[in-house]
């Protein structure tokens, strides 16, 4: 087993990638796995893969490892894309609060927004970067619209609200098994595209 470092705090994230890990060759080990106290990196880049490259090669620098990083979001084309990389930051909530309270702002934001209008896509990018600054990029999406309210409890941030689109039910993302998002999501698809380009960078 290859043990590779992902650059995250959000145990959703990290549980989400060692389920779609399951079966490879590869396993994630977390920062607060191997220290106590590591700062966050300021994602303060204006699209997913500029804060996915950061993070990445922030980490891969202070633990001299191999880092994969994440960087994900949602974009409602009602709102223009909105909140995109500001995903997680929507409402101005932080903690525990979070999903909730950006989920209400975004029912609010959509206040009005027809059926035929609230389109939206999950979208992910992954980096992967060596100590030495090689990197490789992928991107994941998953189309899809907003709800009127929330429908279902699994999953995390906007999952009860996002209607995946092409669900014969008009399902939920929070509505949809473990296995059954991994296999349709956005970090998904972004993950197992990535796993060819970690191959090969281990062989170079």
């Amino acid at each position: 087993m290859t043990e590779v470092l992902l650059a995250t705090r959000n145990r959703h994230k990290l549980r989400e990638i060692r389920e779609i890990l399951e079966g490879t060759r590869f396993s994630v080990i977390s920062p607060d796995e191997l220290a106590e106290g590591v700062p966050d990196v300021v994602e303060d880049g204006d699209t997913f893969r500029a804060n996915a490259d950061k993070k990445a090669r922030t980490l891969a620098q202070m633990f001299d490892r191999i880092t994969i990083a994440d960087d994900s979001g949602l974009e409602v084309d009602a709102l223009g894309g909105a909140p995109g990389v500001h995903s997680a930051r929507f409402s101005g909530v932080d903690g525990a609060d979070a999903d909730e309270a950006n989920n209400d702002k975004l029912i609010a934001s959509l206040d009005g927004v027809p059926d035929a209008k609230r389109t939206a896509r999950y979208r992910c990018a992954l980096a992967i970067v060596t100590p030495d600054g090689r990197a490789r990029y992928t991107d994941g999406t998953c189309e899809g619209s907003i709800g009127y309210a929330r429908i279902g409890e699994g999953g995390f941030g906007y999952d009860p609200l996002f209607r995946v689109a092409g669900d014969p039910e008009g399902r939920t993302m929070a509505l949809y098994s473990p296995d059954e998002k991994n296999a349709i999501s956005h970090r998904g698809k972004a993950l197992l595209e990535l796993l060819p380009l970690l191959e090969s960078l281990l062989e170079s």
